[in-house]
């Protein structure tokens, strides 16, 4: 049976129209599963009792990682407020993965406190992403404690009505970038961002959900065909990246600003947060 026929909405949904969480430890391929059981071991291993939880998050949970080219994406959440030394740990903890597991190309890990995923500033943001986009891979799961989520204005807004203040940040790190590696590695991050900014502003009227790239960008172009071309172009490009100064600034002087003028339009802009992080992945 078609559901979204019958109810009217979208996929991604489930029959309320609330967003269905997606991913799950069942759906990891094969290749990847040693990856996440040495993961699973590492991140315990290195935060003991101070952990609350963690997460899995992106295409391994969802069953469509690319084995050499994927990345692992972690959320680690702790019983307090993260300190330097933490931050510090993790990134030999995903450093190390990315040098042993050739399945992986890199590591992605978030490390958040328990305290700040479940306050009222971050519930249409790093609540929503813990509710719907992320797999329990240890500990609780603060899932339990936060809303169910429709695909509405509030929730745009809050997700990515910021993305005015990451051009700045980005034009920067372009100009900073000293190789190819670099160029690929932000074409990709930024590529990225915009497909998922562009199908966020859209949400509301399509009903829908999707975390594939390919699908998200198919589906701004159906409300925007004239920017739909650039979309599918950034939905490629942040499977295959390019080492090109010219489709960065085509991002960065271009697209982005466009996208980001649209948005405050039809959203508003998202709701500054304390001590300036407004950001849920620090690009």
């Amino acid at each position: 049976m078609n559901t979204s026929a019958v109810t009217g909405h979208g996929p991604g949904l489930d029959p309320q129209g609330y967003i269905a969480r997606e991913g799950s430890l069942g759906q990891v391929q094969a290749e990847f599963r040693p990856v996440v059981a040495a993961a699973r071991d590492r991140v315990l291993a290195v935060f003991g009792t101070r952990l609350d939880s963690a997460y899995l998050y992106g295409s391994i949970p969802r069953g469509t990682a690319r084995p050499g080219r994927s990345d692992l994406d972690l959320l680690i959440a702790l019983r307090e407020e993260p300190t330097d030394a933490d931050r510090a740990e993790v990134e030999a903890l995903g450093a190390a993965l990315d040098e042993e597991f050739e399945q992986i190309d890199g590591v992605g890990a978030l490390l958040e406190s328990r305290q700040r995923l479940l306050s009222e500033a971050e519930t249409y943001d790093l609540g929503w992403f813990v509710a719907c986009l992320c797999t329990p891979l240890l500990g609780e799961d603060l899932a339990e404690f936060l809303p169910r989520y429709r695909p509405d204005s509030l929730l745009a807004r809050e997700t990515n009505g910021d993305l005015a203040l990451f051009l700045p940040r980005w034009r920067e790190r372009v100009a900073a970038a000293a190789d190819d590696d670099e160029l690929r590695a932000l074409c990709r991050s930024f590529a990225r961002h915009l497909v998922r900014t562009a199908c966020t502003l859209v949400m509301p009227r399509w009903n829908g959900w999707s975390s594939d790239l390919t699908e998200m960008a198919e589906v701004f172009a159906r409300y925007y065909p004239e920017w739909g071309g650039r979309l599918r172009d950034a939905a490629a490009l942040a499977y295959e990246p390019v080492a090109d100064r010219a489709v960065l600034a085509s991002y960065t002087e271009e697209l982005g600003p466009w996208l980001a003028a649209e948005y405050a339009s039809v959203h508003g802009t998202k709701t500054p947060r304390e001590g300036g992080r407004n950001d849920r992945f620090g690009q």
